[in-house]
This record gives structure tokens, sequence and C-alpha cells, in this order.
């Protein structure tokens, strides 16, 4: 199975290290890794009009990757370490599997500034040797900035690496394409949840995030030229049997359905309206 895995699509889910905050941020003053989140949190509010932790005090709760083939299509999607959200058994699994899987392209969106910054990062933090990712091999080196080989961020593709901005986010460029997008939880609600938990909740927003990502992926190979608008049809309609497959025992795909549109076609339209 190793060999048929070309892409994968991924998506992070992180929480605070309110002990390190406490450390970092306010040494000295007896703050309880909660009290400092919420101090950090407060203060980024007030700055930044967000309560956004940056992912340098974060570690990762939830990593859910998407299996994809040559040919685009969808093979399975798994949420690492589930049910038992270990941080550095989900990093572990996610350095080791790009692995076993002989190395294939990474999918993100925004996941150049986030989501593999804080997977190198978290590697770090325990002790894992992730050697290949840090290969220098010239334009081609994993990390190379420019190199789509290894990580295709589908906003710097969108954006020409970010010479525009993408107002709206992967929320907007799902929801072109009649796909849920955002639903009841946002990223910022994650701190949240995981104070309160629901780690199912979490993973199961990240899948729904995965799912949205390669969708995006889809219509991004249209765009690109690397696939015609007729095989993604075909292929999304085949992902959505696939969801429909496991709606049952998956809360998250139910959800995603539900909130599921086709993309309205214009050209087929078009052909429509010229027949009649």
């Amino acid at each position: 199975m190793s060999e048929d895995v070309s892409h994968l699509v991924f998506d992070c889910e992180s929480i605070a290290d309110g002990a390190l905050i406490a450390k970092v941020r306010y040494p000295g003053q007896s703050l309880s890794p909660q009290d400092a989140i919420a101090r950090y949190q407060s203060e980024l509010m007030e700055e930044k009009g967000t309560t956004f932790i940056p992912y340098t005090f974060q570690v990762p709760i939830a990593v859910v990757v998407a299996k994809v083939s040559k040919d685009f299509r969808l093979i399975d999607i798994v949420s690492l370490d589930e049910p038992n959200f270990r941080s550095h058994v989900i990093t572990a699994h996610f350095w080791k599997g790009w692995e076993i899987y002989k190395r294939p392209q990474w999918v993100t969106f925004n996941g150049r500034t986030f989501d593999l910054p804080l997977m190198e990062l978290a590697a770090y933090r325990f002790g894992i040797s992730i050697a290949p990712w840090f290969k220098n091999d010239g334009y081609r080196s994993p990390r190379n900035r420019f190199s789509v080989d290894s990580h295709l961020d589908l906003q710097d593709l969108l954006t020409n690496f970010s010479a525009s901005r993408f107002n709206g986010g992967l929320n907007l460029a799902t929801k072109l394409l009649g796909k849920p997008g955002k639903m009841s939880v946002t990223g910022d609600q994650v701190q949240q949840q995981y104070d309160d938990g629901d780690l199912k909740g979490i993973s199961d927003y990240c899948r729904c995030d995965v799912l949205d990502t390669y969708f995006v992926f889809l219509r991004s190979m249209v765009l690109s030229g690397k696939m015609t608008l007729e095989k993604e049809v075909e292929i999304t309609a085949e992902s959505k049997a696939w969801i429909e497959a496991k709606a049952a025992d998956c809360e998250a795909y139910a959800t995603y359905l539900e909130h599921w549109e086709d993309w309205s076609d214009p050209w087929e339209s078009d052909a429509a309206d010229a027949e009649g």
C-alpha cells in the first residue's frame, strides 16, 4: 500500500503549553498553567483582536492525515494516536508515516506558516530525529521555501507565495466549491474544547478540515493543469461515496454530509441551455 500513496493531506489542531508560557512570558510570577494561558490570551485579544496563541507555545493534540493516490483519489483518512491523542506519539507517527510511505508530498492550507513548523518544533521538543526532512538537496530540499515537491501549501499556490492575500482562507476556498467549510467550530475554540475534555470533538473538527483541504486540493489540480475538470467531478463523487460509507461509524463524516452542497457546474448549465 505504501507505494500507492503520493500525497498526504493533513491538518493539525494544537493546544497551548501553559507551563511553558508561564516560564517564558511570566517568569517569577508563580502563575498556574491555566492562568498563564488566560493572561496571554487576554493580552493577545487586546493587542491583536485574537486569542490564538503562537505555535511556538503549542503542542499538537490532533493530527488528521488523508492518504491520496498518484491519480488524486482518496485512499483513507486517519487521526493519529486516536483515541489517546498523546502529543509525543502523534508527532512520532506523523514523521514516521512520511518515511513509511516513501516521503510523499505533504498537502496543506497555510501549512507553511503553521502546521509544518508546529510539527518540526514538536519533533525538537520530543527529541525525534527527522533528518530526511532537513536534507540539503539544493532547490529540491524538502524545506525549500519555494519548492512544492515535498510540500504543497494550497494557500501559497493561490496567492503566488503570498504576493496577494487570500482573505477568507480555507473556509472561503471550500465554500466556493459548495463544500461545508467551517460549520460550528473554529480553530480558536480548540483550547476550550481541550479544557472541557472533548478530545474526540477536536479530532472530528480536524477531520472535517482535512476533507475541506482535500477538495480544495482537487480543484487546485484542475487549476494548475494536473487534472481535468471532468476527472475532478468524478473523483469528488467517488470521495462522497467513500464518506457516506463511513458516516454510520463516524459522527464527523455524518455532519460533513449534512452540510454538503454539490458544486454548481456552469458549463453543464450552458450545455443544457443550448440543448433546450
